[in-house]
């Protein structure tokens, strides 16, 4: 990887924390209604999808660039999945924010909201097909989705015992389409589910055959013998 894709890398991990740490100023400004506690809107915070997809960007992106300014040699298989993993989960975020919430969600700080659902998915995409191929086994993509699936797991069994700290109400969601007090059921918030799951595993198969595809055929080796 050249040196200035690298710094591009670390610049883009900046602003990415940059953003998160302003929406985070703004989310522990808030003063819990009744019921609920600073305590639920810290994790409330770290509960958005938007943030913890952010959060692997950023670790990805010091990683990748921190390699090949300090190593050389390909990247390790690690840090191709890390970057596989925050490839896919921006790539949804971007999608899902501007097609499903943009408009809807309330948006604190708009340049910091810009950079979490559309800036930073975007460089992502540009650097799956710019920066060195991530020859990684189809088995990854397993690996990547599972993140999300215990995501939801995670927010649909927390949601009916966390009192919202801005409405005072018995449950609290991150999203309107896993809500199933605004979605008229569990049933609906089911199918937003498979929904997503099969976009995930789509993206995810996609993130990983580019990068496959982008790599660099090995060279055979040499069908001639040495004589002894």
């Amino acid at each position: 990887m050249t040196k200035t894709w690298s710094i591009l890398r670390l610049a883009m991990a900046a602003l990415i924390l940059a953003a998160i740490l302003t929406e985070f100023r703004n989310a522990m400004r808030t003063v819990p209604a009744e019921g609920s506690s600073t305590a639920t809107v810290l994790v409330n915070f770290f509960s958005y999808f938007t943030i913890e997809s952010n959060l692997f960007a950023l670790a990805a992106l010091v990683a990748g660039a921190g390699w090949a300014l300090t190593r050389k040699g390909p990247e390790p298989v690690w840090i191709a999945v890390l970057l596989a993993a925050a490839t896919t989960f921006m790539t949804i975020t971007g999608l899902v924010y501007n097609l499903l919430l943009r408009g809807i969600a309330l948006a604190t700080t708009p340049w910091a909201n810009e950079v979490l659902h559309l800036i930073g998915p975007i460089f992502l995409i540009v650097d799956l097909f710019f920066a060195p191929p991530r020859r990684l086994p189809w088995r990854t993509v397993a690996v990547v989705i599972s993140w999300p699936i215990l995501w939801v797991v995670y927010t649909l069994l927390r949601g009916e015992h966390a009192v919202s700290p801005l409405t005072g109400e018995g449950w609290w969601y991150p999203y309107p389409f896993l809500n199933p007090h605004v979605q008229d059921g569990f049933l609906v918030v089911a199918f937003y589910v498979a929904g997503i799951a099969a976009a995930f595993t789509l993206v995810a198969w996609g993130v990983v055959s580019v990068g496959r595809r982008r790599d660099i055929a090995p060279v055979e080796p040499s069908t001639t013998e040495v004589a002894p």
